[in-house]
């Protein structure tokens, strides 16, 4: 090395790129499918340029710390890489949350004589400072591990590495700078063969945080559900039938519920003047009430200040298809829609109905929520995609004609709560309604399932109604047993998958 070089620390530029490839790439010649492209720093450069660090000697990026600032309660402990990163969209990014996540740091293999690692965690220490930051945290390699899998546990292992037994590059460099191992992660990038996917949740916490006092939209742990089991009735009018609807909003928002369900295609009264009709065309005809609902539930859910999940209604495409769809009306005003995925066989031939190919975990200021269409709770691999994505309420509205087509629905949901350790709230239609194409009867019971462990109802239920009876119901869930029950419930399903064996992916990007 030149003894007279100079060294300088800065924030990375879009101009660096080519050094920063060159480094990566010696860096991590192990890890081929982790290098950058130019236009995921072009994009870390634009949402957080002020968390994207370099070493510059002689006029050459020889290391780079790469960041994220994370609201950390919406991820928790239970996470992987694509997730932190969101696929690498890095969406996950938010101004106002409270961790500096490490997503990078290298260092060219030339240069690593110099102490310059510490330089960059250094900086980033200071950095979190400065933003008034609670901690930071990242996921780190174990690259030796695969040297002493056969013999040793990744908790032995680690505790080795503690004790200077063993040397690991990464970590035994990361505890030395005053890093500590906050838990073992599992499946954490894709492809790290040297460290067999584990990782290591690290942390560093700012003792000069200084928490901010929040009066009004802390997010809330105990959050109130409203289930409405309606009465499927004539209505005179589509204004008498939103008149309906109000009442149960106005009902349940009086007990100052946080969501309010509607069943599946709750609004098939409406469908009543087009009986003369094919059964195809009578529910086109319906869709046709689809738009004018969403915007009548979004303004009754800020009126009411109570997120609204509308059930399901028809929604005919510009190109002519018809899906099964809903909408979560939020109490902020914005809206957004989920699709049935599985159309049941009678859909598909009374009106020649399809299948959406959206599927999606929804933000709310109560945590993060899904939503499945009736027949869809009857398929596991959807809600597991919900779960890895930090789901933590469903809401499945369902329409069920019989008790035993009821009884599948029940079951299935009561399984994706234990499944994926999480709440399930279902709520459907009652009743008959008569001189409307395939909605002669209906038979249902609202209820809200649990987990099954010591924190939850020992039968998995939290609450439901009466059977067959146009009602609300009203229920409490409280989201802290469900992070306990991730980290130290009697079995832990997320967390003991063997994805080692078998894995589940989504082939399209909806999620």
């Amino acid at each position: 090395m030149n003894e007279t070089a100079t060294i300088e620390l800065r924030n990375l530029q879009i101009e660096d790129y080519l050094d920063l490839k060159i480094s990566m790439q010696k860096a991590y010649d192990d890890l081929e499918n982790s290098h950058w492209k130019e236009y995921h720093i072009q994009n870390l450069l634009n949402i957080f340029p002020e968390g994207q660090l370099c070493i510059v000697y002689e006029n050459r990026v020889v290391g780079v710390a790469l960041s994220l600032i994370i609201d950390y309660k919406k991820m928790g402990d239970n996470h992987n890489y694509e997730q932190i990163t969101g696929g690498y969209s890095f969406d996950t990014h938010n101004a106002g949350g409270d961790v500096l996540y490490g997503i990078d740091v290298f260092i060219h293999p030339e240069y690593r004589g110099l102490r310059l690692g510490r330089r960059l965690y250094d900086a980033r220490k200071e950095l979190c400072e400065n933003l008034n930051l609670r901690a930071i945290l990242f996921g780190g390699r174990i690259p030796n591990y695969n040297e002493y899998a056969k013999e040793l546990k990744p908790k032995e292992y680690i505790q080795k590495v503690k004790n200077k037994e063993i040397h690991d590059p990464v970590l035994s460099f990361q505890i030395s700078n005053d890093f500590h191992v906050r838990k073992i992660l599992t499946n954490y990038l894709e492809g790290d063969e040297s460290s067999l996917e584990y990782a290591t949740l690290m942390e560093w916490n700012n003792i000069y945080f200084q928490e901010k006092e929040m009066l009004v939209n802390v997010q809330k742990t105990t959050i109130r559900l409203g289930l409405v089991q309606w009465q499927m009735r004539h209505f005179p009018s589509f204004d008498s039938f939103v008149e309906q609807a109000e009442y149960f909003i106005d009902a349940v928002s009086d007990y100052q519920s946080d969501f309010v369900l509607f069943p599946e295609f709750f609004n098939a009264p409406l469908m009543a003047p087009f009986n003369g009709f094919s059964a195809a065309e009578a529910i086109r005809k319906l869709a046709e009430f689809t738009e004018p609902l969403r915007d009548k539930f979004s303004e009754l859910a800020m009126g009411y200040n109570v997120n609204i999940i509308t059930g399901s209604m028809p929604e005919l495409q510009a190109d002519g298809k018809l899906l099964n769809v809903g909408y979560l009306c939020r109490r902020d005003g914005t809206t957004e829609k989920y699709e049935k995925i599985h159309i049941t066989p009678s859909e598909k031939s009374s009106w020649g109905m399809v299948g959406g190919d959206a599927l999606k975990v929804f933000d709310t200021d109560c945590g993060k929520i899904g939503v499945l269409i009736c027949y869809d709770v009857e398929f596991p691999e959807l809600s597991r995609l919900m779960a890895d994505d930090g789901m933590q309420i469903l809401f499945v509205p369902f329409l069920t004609d019989t008790q035993n087509g009821y009884m599948r629905v029940r079951s299935c949901a009561q399984a994706r709560a234990i499944e994926n350790e999480c709440y399930v709230a279902i709520a459907g239609c009652v009743g008959n309604l008569p001189k409307v194409n395939n909605m002669d009867i209906q038979f249902a019971q609202a209820a809200v399932f649990t987990p099954c462990d010591f924190a939850f109802p020992t039968n998995g239920v939290k609450a439901e109604a009466t059977p067959n009876t146009e009602m609300t119901l009203i229920a409490d869930v409280d989201i802290n047993p469900l992070l306990e029950l991730h980290n130290f419930g009697s079995v832990r399903n997320l967390k003991d998958r063997r994805k080692d064996f078998y894995e589940l992916k989504l082939k399209t990007k909806n999620v």
